[in-house]
């Protein structure tokens, strides 16, 4: 595909996000987690310490701007005000699909502006898995690590906005073995990273098998790519019937679940996290950390106070939350009690997970 037509899109769909209602027709099931409060937390809220350690790099808060955008003039300003925000606020950040920059590298500049906007913040790199069934394989996933001088690389799994996508590559055969290949072969954590539709046991099993360090289960309950492309396309879908997949997928809480009951990998909680309470819900079903795209997209197309304001409003419901089940570090939010209900319930019980005893010893 040529740099001008995935540059047109890289604007549509930052437009879209912006301006129209992609979200998903479902909830990330996260108001089916209750943390149990604590009356007597035993701690001043003063001393309730948000930092944590997040695959080996010190942050202020389980916190990862997630992957938004990158390869135009105006993504250079996006991901210029998100870096700032990620330095001075100690969080993580991932850049958005680099293979732009990859093919065309007169486009770079939107991607390392990053790393000299945030010399110090942990750094997530990213490509896609069409791309490795297109045939990138380890010199192309080095030339993004080395683009932003990144912390981690993610590989992202989008094949419910391929599918639908108008100009869409709906390609998959082969990605696990070149996933292991990548693994193998560069010098960073590979992070894998859906983009909506979360994350299975299945998956996650195949996943660690073959390398994989970090899985970003990115659940449905978020932005809807498939929504996005329908908007791409003039609200139609390419084919009869594409409709149906708004919403498909697997939900971010019952995704976590998923991951963590059945391997020890890093797993960052995303998809339609867009509250302090929300991340403290999924770092207490196991999750490393949470991450959430489209408030920073809104705010950093404003300005970076409007970034900073967001992290800062988060990082104090986090540390209420945090409060409120006394936990006075992160290490301790892992432990609290949790109570697993609703729709949530009945997936993992169906899946045959049982609810209560991840919730005892999780």
């Amino acid at each position: 595909m040529s740099t001008p037509r995935i540059s047109h899109r890289k604007i549509d769909h930052i437009k879209i996000c912006a301006t129209r209602n992609v979200e998903s027709g479902r909830t990330n099931g996260l108001e089916d987690i209750l943390l149990v409060h604590r009356s007597l937390p035993e701690i001043d809220m003063e001393d309730v310490d948000t930092s944590c350690i997040f695959m080996g790099h010190r942050l202020s808060l389980p916190f990862v701007i997630e992957a938004i955008t990158g390869g135009t003039r105006q993504a250079e300003r996006i991901n210029q005000r998100l870096a700032a925000a990620a330095e001075k606020l100690q969080v993580a950040m991932g850049v958005g699909s680099q293979r732009i920059a990859i093919e065309n590298s007169a486009l770079e500049r939107s991607f390392r502006i990053v790393r000299e906007t945030a010399p110090s913040a942990f750094l997530i790199a990213n490509i896609g898995a069409p791309q490795l069934v297109a045939g990138y394989g380890p010199e192309e996933a080095k030339k993004a690590i080395e683009m932003i001088s990144a912390n981690a690389l993610a590989i992202h799994l989008n094949t419910v906005q391929e599918t639908i996508q108008p100009e869409g590559e709906p390609m998959a055969e082969g990605v696990i073995d070149k996933i292991r290949e990548i693994a193998r072969q560069v010098n960073v954590p590979v992070i894998v990273k859906e983009t909506g539709a979360g994350i299975s046991a299945e998956e996650a099993v195949r996943l660690k098998a073959v390398g994989v360090s970090a899985i970003d289960v990115a659940g449905v309950g978020g932005t809807d790519w498939a929504r996005v492309e329908g908007y791409r396309n003039n609200g139609r879908v390419k084919k009869s019937g594409m409709k149906l997949f708004f919403g498909w997928g697997i939900s971010t809480a019952a995704s976590i679940v998923e991951v963590k009951q059945t391997t020890d990998l890093t797993t960052i909680a995303s998809g339609g996290i867009r509250d302090g309470v929300q991340i403290a819900k999924a770092v207490a079903l196991g999750a490393s950390g949470a991450g959430a795209a489209r408030p920073l997209l809104s705010a950093a197309l404003s300005s970076f106070v409007s970034v900073e304001q967001v992290i800062r409003t988060i990082s104090e419901e986090v540390k209420t939350a945090m409060f409120l089940t006394g936990s006075k570090t992160v290490a301790d939010l892992r432990q609290v009690p949790l109570v697993i209900f609703g729709n949530t319930h009945h997936w993992l019980t169906e899946r045959g997970f049982d609810t209560e005893e991840y919730a005892r010893r999780k």
